[in-house]
């Protein structure tokens, strides 16, 4: 009897109970999204414990594992291969090793992965070898390889576009049939220059998604049909061609999709969209940095063979504070030890500390001293930078290896362009109308401010993202917030004291990510047609900036940094105590 009573509760808890020809199947699926190099329970850049962590999200799964057995999926939706040092010492230092993104998802036993944007930006050298490393399904049904079609056939199905990459996975769970389309964010063109995604083009993703949507339930004819989007809810870039942002479109417009499973937004969401035919789609997104997984418990019937009911709910579960999977961590000590040592190495000396959060309310000691490492290695006659982080610290004292991952968090490269004067001024102009706020009277916002995006990681209590809000360098001007969009700005000279024309062509410093479009400042702000941005390129690094930046440093060995004092807010009787109301309100000081 106890054996007949323990042998329905294991067939209960995995979902394969049978009475009078109806069959229930139980499945749990857990994602993870935009990793960005937070494998192991220890910040790189900061040398201290965090929360969180994929070392932390598997003590979750292995308990899910437990419960479930094989009624689980495990899948991820990209940004792995860029973020904490530990990308970076594994694609660039350590380039001969397997790449340690592959290991973890390898070692965690992921059963799908979709390729991101920022698994895109370290070149082919790089995720073209994570590719082959990775063990699991590769998606990306939208990238479309330009010499071969978008999927070649091979006795009716699509083999793999390139290597690993696939448009589609399948996989079987006690006779449930689920297909999983991937798809990434089609803005790519507009961030990354194209010898980064040599050979790829990107469709856009809902006439993408009907096409393979279409094809899935011609040849496969799953049971569920999941999305694996690295593309936001909505919003973004949006042109006649793409979303940045489709996943809400896609929910819409395709209906068969039973969830979406998404990313890139770097925000918490977990709703039901309604559909073109009545119906409603779920879709999930667990934010970043894995303080979160989503997760969907599925419960299907069948009747007599054939699928009757659909049962979803969708949850997102914090893994802040789980249990740190020892084994795992000990798995990977060397590697980890490795990585400590790399970024321990010291590179020269501050003599005072600097912090981002001062960027956002004039000149600062952060946001300058890139600017003047940009200018010295460029000789540019101008700079442009904006604030990579929210709220960082640069301590005085020994500068090391981990502190140029908190100066500057990406690996764009250095681009040097040709632009006008009024193009300078119109771009500032762009940059300032999402940085600032038109005041009519001393009781406004200085800042563009919104409650509602204090828990966005990108936008941060700010109304647009503020890694658009470029601030100059080697021209002094002034930023009149009384007046309207696109008149704040007024360049009084450049800083050497030479006076500044509009029709004058400069050579304008900045990354790749805004020389090629990156914000829109320079095509919708400076008016400059994209397809002309390459032909405005004078010099481009061949390695990543902070390569550049470190080396500087390195070279000068001790540096004080101080703001330059080249711009500033007025009128200073309005601003002043308006911009220490807003320090308030997004700083608490």
């Amino acid at each position: 009897m106890k054996h007949m009573i323990l042998t329905a509760m294991m067939l209960m808890a995995t979902g394969m109970l049978a009475t009078n020809n109806t069959k229930t199947v139980k499945l749990k699926v857990i994602e993870t999204s935009d990793v960005h190099g937070h494998f192991f329970p220890y910040d790189f850049m900061e040398k201290k414990p965090i929360k969180g962590t994929l070392a932390r999200a598997n003590t979750y799964i292995l308990k899910q594992r437990k419960q479930y057995g094989d009624h689980l999926l495990l899948i991820d939706n990209g940004d792995i291969l860029q973020g904490q040092p530990c990308v970076y010492w594994t694609n660039y230092v350590m380039p001969e090793d397997e790449n340690l993104a592959a290991s973890v998802i390898n070692y965690m036993r992921y059963d799908a992965e979709t390729v991101g944007n920022h698994d895109i930006e370290p070149g082919h050298k790089v995720y073209d070898k994570w590719i082959r490393e990775v063990k699991c399904p590769l998606l990306g049904a939208n990238i479309v390889w330009k010499d071969q079609p978008a999927a070649s056939q091979l006795n009716g199905r699509p083999s793999a576009v390139y290597g690993q990459l696939q448009p589609y996975s399948i996989h079987y769970i006690d006779g449930v049939k689920i297909a999983i389309i991937g798809m990434l964010t089609p803005a790519i063109p507009n961030w990354l220059n194209e010898s980064v995604w040599k050979g790829m083009e990107f469709e856009e993703m809902v006439g993408c998604a009907k096409k393979w949507v279409k094809y899935i339930k011609t040849y496969e004819q799953p049971d569920l049909i999941f999305g694996l989007f690295h593309s936001g809810k909505d919003g973004g870039i949006v042109t006649d061609e793409y979303e940045e942002d489709a996943t809400a479109s896609v929910a819409r417009e395709v209906p068969e999709f039973d969830i979406i499973f998404f990313g890139h937004d770097h925000q918490v969401h977990n709703e039901w969209i309604t559909n073109v035919a009545g119906g409603r789609t779920l879709i999930i997104d667990p934010s970043c940095y894995v303080q979160n997984v989503a997760e969907a418990e599925i419960e299907l019937t069948y009747t007599k063979g054939h699928l009757t009911k659909k049962d979803i709910k969708g949850h997102i579960v914090s893994v802040r504070d789980e249990e740190i999977d020892q084994q795992m961590v000990s798995h990977f000590q060397d590697k980890i030890d490795q990585i400590k040592r790399y970024v321990e190495r010291k590179i020269g000396r501050f003599e005072h500390p600097i912090y981002t959060r001062e960027s956002f309310f004039g000149n600062s000691a952060f946001t300058d001293l890139i600017h003047n490492l940009q200018m010295q290695i460029s000789k540019a006659d101008v700079s442009f930078n904006a604030p990579l982080s929210f709220n960082t610290v640069i301590e005085a004292g020994d500068v090391t290896q981990a502190d140029m991952f908190k100066l500057y968090r990406f690996e764009n490269l250095l681009y040097v362009l040709r632009m006008t004067g009024e193009e300078i001024r119109k771009h500032l102009e762009f940059s300032y109308d999402m940085w600032t706020n038109t005041m009519t009277s001393p009781d406004d916002h200085a800042l563009r401010l919104n409650d509602a995006s204090k828990n966005d990681q990108q936008r941060t209590g700010f109304q647009y993202f503020t890694f658009n809000f470029d601030s100059a360098c080697g021209i002094d001007y002034e930023v009149d917030l009384t007046k309207p969009d696109g008149q704040k700005v007024r360049v009084l000279q450049m800083s050497d004291g030479r006076p500044f024309d509009e029709k004058k062509w400069y050579k304008v410093v900045m990354n790749s990510y805004r020389a090629n479009g990156g914000g829109e400042l320079l095509t919708r702000g400076a008016g400059i047609p994209k397809d002309s941005l390459e032909s405005r390129v004078v010099f481009h690094t061949e390695l990543d900036q902070r390569y550049y930046l470190t080396k500087e440093i390195e070279r000068q060995g001790t540096i004080n940094p101080q703001p330059n004092r080249n711009w500033r807010f007025i009128p200073e009787e309005w601003v002043v105590p308006a911009l220490k109301r807003d320090s308030l309100q997004l700083f608490g000081r």
